[in-house]
């Protein structure tokens, strides 16, 4: 198997031990970027020789015998709304062309604190809002890869590098990760520090982890996670132990809460519903199906108006010199976060915390909750990104998510199943999204035996 089949877990593994140099393995991830890139276009800014100049120092480095880091001489993509100190930032857009930070944010610094290679900028939308990047999806390039994190889910789908970041303030690191069929985390809102990210909304705003596995993005949030006094939504906090407890066995099987969402009746499609039929049949009594009741159907309202206003706010310097460069939706959503009035707007922010007490009972009594990823597989042109909806209130609750590439559509694309935890129960939710994973597969295994043998 090449080596960059690898996961980011395994990845860093062989590096540790010695069975793979981390030129070699950044040598693999550049192969596969020469043969699939053309088609993907996953990449905003990558140099070859800069990725292999930092993987052959972290050779040297282990030579000599230095303590390594958890993810020493791994590559990883980094979405181009982090500053990077050695490449351009350009945040999608033609008005930051030629932008060159002169520090790294706070999330690519504890990266390369770890010992990653950090392999180039992934693709974003323009300012990670639904105006579409060049990438394509790497099962079907006439698709979407969903955004805004487009290029960090497909450079992961198509094993162009074993771990990348990416950021969601709706469904930015879900949706993508859903449709390119790999793991995508956003943990609990405040858990990674966003200092040296582009600023869209404070409320809403999270850093989020892609891999091939609920190890990988559970490993790369532990690496992240932590205070920065530049993050006033981060707190002083023992780093957790994601990586451990997500690889351990649960105490007791999880229970699972079916929860379709107010969204549901309007937005699921054929495919999501037969598919999450099927999942609800396969995990019999791990699963019950559970109403969040009407209070939770204005969510998706104030998650737009705090989007709207904030980003109209933290935007307006663009917006005032440089309108006319950007695309049309993000210009009209500007305008309408101008026109909200501000008692609108604290109600919107007013609601969030009722609504996470409102859910705090349910999670009394179960361990996740499941739930669509995305409205269905990833849709046809690459004018728009889907839609982000079946993600909206967990974004606005600011709870922990994460999908799993565990079902597909009849056409054999990827749709992604999301599992939502209580805020700060993120770790409790990645065990139980890798019991998931580990369950089901059981399951297939034993159906496909079962076949063999009738």
């Amino acid at each position: 198997m090449s080596s960059c089949a690898y996961s980011l877990t395994e990845a860093a593994e062989h590096v540790r031990e010695g069975r793979i140099t981390s030129a070699e393995l950044v040598q693999d991830c550049l192969a596969q970027v020469d043969e699939l890139e053309p088609a993907v276009q996953a990449w905003a800014f990558l140099d070859r020789e800069h990725a292999l100049m930092q993987a052959r120092a972290l050779d040297l480095h282990r030579a000599q015998g230095k303590a390594l880091g958890p993810l020493h001489g791994v590559p990883v993509g980094i979405k181009d709304i982090f500053d990077t100190s050695d490449y351009p930032t350009e945040l999608g857009s033609p008005l930051w062309a030629g932008r060159t930070p002169r520090r790294d944010a706070a999330a690519v610094a504890r990266l390369r604190a770890a010992g990653a290679v950090i392999m180039g900028k992934t693709v974003t939308t323009e300012y990670a809002y639904f105006h579409p990047g060049k990438t394509r999806n790497p099962h079907d390039p006439e698709r979407t890869p969903g955004g805004s994190s487009s290029g960090s889910a497909a450079a992961v789908a198509a094993h162009m590098v074993p771990g990348a970041i990416g950021t969601q303030t709706n469904g930015s690191v879900i949706r993508p990760a859903a449709f390119c069929g790999v793991v995508g985390f956003k943990p609990t809102h405040g858990l990674i520090p966003r200092t040296g990210a582009l600023l869209l909304s404070r409320t809403l705003d999270h850093v989020g982890t892609f891999g091939k596995t609920v190890e990988d993005v559970a490993l790369l949030a532990e690496i992240l996670a932590g205070y920065d006094e530049e993050d006033p939504d981060t707190r002083p906090m023992a780093r957790p132990p994601f990586a451990a407890v997500a690889a351990s066995e649960p105490p007791l099987p999880p229970r699972f809460a079916f929860v379709r969402s107010p969204v549901w009746d309007d937005y699921a499609e054929p495919a999501t519903r037969e598919a999450f039929g099927e999942l609800v049949e396969a995990l019999g009594e791990h699963v019950t199906q559970v109403d969040l009741g009407e209070s939770f159907g204005a969510a998706v309202d104030w998650h737009k108006k705090i989007m709207e206003v904030e980003m109209a706010y933290n935007l307006h310097r663009d917006y005032t010199k440089g309108g006319e460069q950007l695309s049309e939706p993000l210009r009209k959503l500007i305008e309408r976060g101008r026109g909200v009035s501000a008692v609108d707007y604290l109600a919107a922010v007013g609601g969030i915390s009722p609504l996470n007490e409102g859910i705090g009972s349910i999670f009394d009594e179960y361990d996740a909750f499941i739930t669509p990823a995305a409205p269905g597989e990833a849709p046809r042109g690459l004018s728009a990104t889907g839609n982000p909806i079946f993600c909206t209130l967990w974004t606005y609750l600011g709870t922990p998510a994460v999908t799993l590439p565990l079902m597909q559509s009849e056409a054999g694309l990827p749709l992604g199943v999301q599992l939502v935890g209580r805020r700060h129960n993120d770790a409790r939710l990645l065990r139980s999204a890798r019991w998931l994973v580990k369950t089901l597969a059981k399951g297939r295994r034993r159906g496909s035996r079962k076949g063999k043998s009738s």
